[in-house]
């Protein structure tokens, strides 16, 4: 009995360690930075833009009807909008200027809105339904459910906490083609590309470090990068594939 008694043990903390998510990484230090440098650059998309087909198949009246979407949304000059910019593995340099509003996602037309958004790691997020329909928010960091949020009723809001940094894929669990992204920051060297596909990444501590272009279809492209006191580092075009 001892011993069944011992194997059960271990098997449990076995299970535990494996299926329990990742903790989260150290809290950033925040300090001022001297002779802090700078890295600049574009994101672009050079090839046929993938089409993701979308089939509505319940709730029409709201959720409009069959149509294709774009995988990479691009602005002028084939310059990609909602890639998501950072530094990997920083944790300590700026001080972090945070949203001071609760950042949200709105349930919206059967579509989540904004689809892809930056939010500081520790923030709460307010998961809103403006639909006269049932929503069932549903976020995932990898396998691991981060929140899972059933809304029938419309104007409904609730806030979860984002307590683990990367990048959260939400779904729909009542209207399956819904998705959006939410890249959780653990600091402040991250920003989203608008319309011109730039990113600036400002006093940042000299030192070797790896810049991390993500975008929803093509996935994560990492650069090495070596930052000088009070220089930047122009990395031009930075293209996606």
């Amino acid at each position: 009995m001892r011993r069944s008694g011992l194997w059960l043990a271990v098997a449990t903390l076995w299970a535990v360690c494996i299926f329990l998510p990742p903790a989260a990484n150290a809290a950033y230090e925040e300090g001022t930075v001297a002779g802090g440098g700078k890295i600049t650059g574009t994101v672009t998309y050079n090839g046929t833009v993938p089409m993701r087909k979308i089939i509505p198949t319940k709730d029409q009246e709201v959720c409009g009807g069959v149509r294709d979407e774009p995988q990479v949304i691009l602005g002028d000059g084939k310059k990609v909008v909602d890639a998501v910019v950072y530094l990997k593995d920083l944790t300590k340099g700026k001080k972090w200027e945070k949203p001071k509003k609760t950042p949200e996602l709105v349930n919206h037309g059967c579509q989540f809105v904004p689809h892809v958004q930056v939010v500081p790691l520790g923030m709460k997020l307010a998961i809103v339904n403006s639909d006269p329909v049932l929503h069932n928010t549903h976020g995932f960091l990898i396998k691991t459910t981060l929140f899972n949020v059933a809304m029938p009723t419309q104007g409904q809001r609730v806030e979860k906490p984002l307590s683990r940094p990367g990048v959260v894929r939400v779904e729909c669990d009542a209207h399956g083609w819904m998705l959006a992204w939410i890249y959780v920051a653990d600091s402040p060297y991250v920003m989203q590309t608008g319309k011109d596909g730039a990113f600036t990444l400002s006093d940042v501590p000299p030192g070797n470090y790896t810049l991390v272009v993500w975008q929803e279809k093509t996935g994560a492209k990492e650069i090495p990068v070596a930052v000088k006191a009070g220089e930047t580092v122009a990395l031009g075009s930075v293209e996606i594939k």
